[in-house]
């Protein structure tokens, strides 16, 4: 019975098949009815002792000494009155030793039975440690070969059949080294002693390492342990040649490993971060130091992981090598793309990016609304530099990315270099210049650029970076409230009540108001159509997966967005074709407020076109054929407000007619109506390009990083401690010119 492993699953049956046989030998009669059960637990006088208060232990041991063994103690009574002596039974020969894997099973709950369609089972209320993992393989046996039966004879208890399913029991690693053992070659030599070294916790000292030979000693003073190992000759095999006695030094006293080095850690983890890329250096020290019982830094597991994931990805030197092949790809794959690389003409260090996919170049200026978001977000990889997005909105007011430019960093310059690649993007593709609104923070680079390149169109503050700068002004959630509040409003009256307001709280809060032209911000001033959207709010809306593609090598950050874009085409094409309404589902819920409103008013006719509407809010005056309403709501919006619904509702008209197209269902199919086609792996980018002129260009083109490298350290943050998170600042006042804002001592008001 020795040497043959025991491997059971979690929650299998050990089943005995048709032409299985129970045999008790030697005068024992067991009789089993339909419904009786061999039961074996301590609650029966039939018992199977597994659990650290019997003799009988089902131990996992050394990985050689896995048995089933015949102990030779407790005793097994039977129903029938026959007692079955110490040669019957289920145990182990030995106590486990040290570093042995022992399985011990409550002896409560466990019960093993042969029920009716003959099947020796563990019953369901087992309760296994869920650090333990056994596994029944298909090849795997427990006892003797599988032609045997299952018998209780001759002291032996035999079990058949090869058993169902297979998970490993993760048994720790041999670290013992013996003279003759060989190695693939000196690589696999070095890997083996220093796993050995870290394993038994003592530190090694190379003394020669060559292709030829490898020598070391234990690097503690005095300990007389040595090992020589050689290469064979004609092949690129090592073997251990020498091993020196034992180790008297008791092993490392510290918590370190000088052997622990950066591959290593790599070597460990590897796995772990090809299932998890996310896998975190803090929980690598957790785990290095859970299983190894080695402390390290900080800065060596963090470079452990890079050094996996830039041979999983590539390295960000070569992201930069490659941008030109990636170009050609994108167009190849996805024609009708722009996408274009500059490099600095002095030493070739890339400068510039810029990408558009024919999907969304398609879409944005066959379906979507003539309305654009500038906005831009620091890249946080090796080399840094900012990355530029141009986002139109989709009927349905999702985003809808049109534009991508990578800089080595923010300037007026790469500004005007975007919005130039902007407009020859749209100008190629259109006869018809759209005119643009546009939001952004305008800063003075994008002023410039939009002035230069679209000089007809209508260039608004995004209200978010206006609010944020207010915020940070005054700091009081009340004044930016009002801030939302008039830029909201509809009608010059409303807006200047609101300014009226915030002047009441305080004077210095409207005086910065005012000094920023209402025209290009306040919807009761602005003449750009919104369509109701104040703010571009990309990389908010982007925030969940642009942010860790900030901190990719470049193309597996462009990879990380074209993928996006992809699922995102192809989610919102499907899901629009289960809507079966006029309207895109916003502006339906929109039209039915109006409706719901619009019940209570009283409409009168002017003429075919001009009606008057009263409600309790006052008398606005519609005109349905300029699709105009004195609220200014359905000029601004698109949609027909409730005064423009009761005057439609009145002559019995067709509410969804009078909805912009951009509305429609029909116009948002058109938007997705295009696919972003994948890009093949950069394995096959020479293989798929053989015969293309300008792939073989690509190929010569060099294109080097950015020399903007990221500094090293931790990067600054402003914390905001917990307890101050949503407090309004004290609005603070000058006892000398009686201003709000600043103190006397810092009052710079004339005498």
């Amino acid at each position: 019975m020795a040497n043959h492993d025991l491997i059971l699953g979690q929650s299998h049956n050990l089943g005995l098949r048709q032409n299985q046989q129970l045999v008790l030998g030697h005068n024992h009669n067991l009789g089993l009815g339909q419904n009786h059960d061999l039961e074996l637990g301590q609650a029966h006088e039939h018992h199977l002792g597994l659990g650290q208060t019997h003799d009988h232990e089902l131990g996992l041991g050394h990985p050689h000494d896995h048995e089933l063994g015949l102990g030779q103690s407790d005793d097994h009574d039977g129903d029938a009155g026959h007692s079955y002596g110490h040669e019957n039974e289920l145990g182990m020969d030995r106590k486990p030793e040290e570093g042995d894997h022992e399985l011990a099973l409550p002896p409560h709950n466990h019960e093993l039975a042969l029920s009716e369609n003959n099947e020796l089972v563990v019953s369901e209320n087992q309760e296994l440690d869920q650090n333990l993992e056994l596994a029944v393989d298909q090849n795997q046996e427990m006892g003797m070969e599988p032609t045997q039966d299952l018998s209780i004879e001759d002291s032996q208890l035999v079990v058949h059949t090869p058993v169902i399913q297979a998970r490993t029991l993760a048994i720790a690693p041999n670290y013992e080294l013996s003279v003759g053992q060989e190695f693939p070659d000196v690589i696999s030599c070095r890997r083996a002693l220093r796993d050995t070294a870290i394993g038994l916790h003592f530190e090694m000292q190379t003394i020669k390492s060559d292709k030829t030979r490898f020598t070391a000693k234990c690097a503690s003073e005095g300990c007389p342990w040595r090992i020589h190992a050689a290469k064979l000759p004609g092949v690129p095999t090592f073997t251990i040649r020498t091993i020196h006695e034992t180790h008297t030094c008791g092993g490392i006293a510290h918590l370190g490993h000088q052997q622990a080095s950066v591959q290593w850690v790599a070597n460990s983890v590897e796995q772990r971060l090809k299932e998890n890329p996310n896998y975190k250096p803090k929980e690598i020290l957790e785990e290095i130091h859970r299983v190894h019982g080695i402390t390290l830094s900080y800065k060596q597991a963090w470079r452990g992981k890079e050094r996996i994931m830039a041979a999983m990805r590539g390295s960000f030197e070569e992201g930069y090598r490659l941008l030109p092949q990636y170009c050609e790809q994108v167009k190849r794959t996805n024609p009708g793309s722009i996408a274009s690389v500059y490099g600095n003409p002095t030493d070739n260090c890339f400068q510039r990016l810029f990408i558009s996919f024919q999907a969304s170049i398609y879409g944005f200026l066959n379906a979507c609304r003539p309305l654009l978001g500038l906005d831009r977000t620091f890249l946080k990889s090796k080399y840094l530099g900012t990355l530029l997005l141009a986002t139109g909105f989709d009927g349905d007011g999702a985003l809808f990315p049109l534009a991508f430019g990578v800089v080595d960093e923010e300037n007026d310059e790469n500004w005007m270099w975007f919005l130039s690649e902007l407009h020859n993007l749209l100008e190629i593709n259109t006869e018809n210049m759209p005119r643009l609104t546009i939001l952004s923070d305008r800063q003075k680079g994008i002023v410039d650029g939009v002035e230069a390149n679209f000089p007809t169109a209508f260039h608004g503050f995004c209200m978010r970076h206006l609010s944020e700068s207010f915020r940070k002004e005054f700091n009081n959630t009340m004044l930016v409230n009002l801030l939302w509040e008039a830029a909201h409003a509809l009608t010059v009256i409303e807006f200047e009540a609101k300014i009226l307001e915030i002047e009441e709280i305080s004077q210095d809060a409207a005086y910065w108001i005012r000094r920023i032209p209402p025209r290009l911000w306040a919807t009761a001033y602005f003449e750009g159509t919104r369509f109701g959207h104040l703010t571009a709010n990309i990389i908010e809306s982007l925030n969940c997966w642009i942010l860790e593609a900030s901190g990719l090598p470049i193309i597996q950050m462009m990879e990380c967005i074209r993928r996006q874009l992809m699922t995102w085409f192809n989610e919102r094409r499907e899901t629009s074709m289960q809507w079966t309404s006029i309207l895109v589902p916003s502006a339906e819920r929109r039209v039915a407020e109006a409706l719901e409103r619009a019940r209570t008013y009283q409409v009168l006719r002017a003429n075919e076109a001009e009606f008057e509407v009263i409600s309790h809010e006052g008398t606005n005056i519609v005109d349905i054929r300029n699709r105009c309403c004195l609220c200014r709501g359905w000029q601004l919006y698109g949609l027909p407000c409730a005064h423009a619904v009761a005057a439609l509702l009145s002559c019995r008209q067709n509410v969804h007619r009078f909805t912009e197209s951009c509305f429609t269902v029909a116009t948002y199919r058109k938007t997705y109506s295009q696919t972003i086609h994948p890009i093949p792996d950069k394995s096959l980018w020479k293989e798929l390009s053989e015969g293309d002129p300008n792939a073989n260009k690509a190929v010569e083109v060099v294109i080097n990083p950015p020399k903007s490298l990221r500094p090293p350290g931790r990067p600054r943050k402003k914390r905001v401690r917990a307890e101050d998170r949503g407090r309004v600042k004290r609005v603070v006042h000058c006892s000398r010119c009686n201003q709000t804002g600043h103190f006397r001592t810092t009052c710079a008001a004339p005498i």
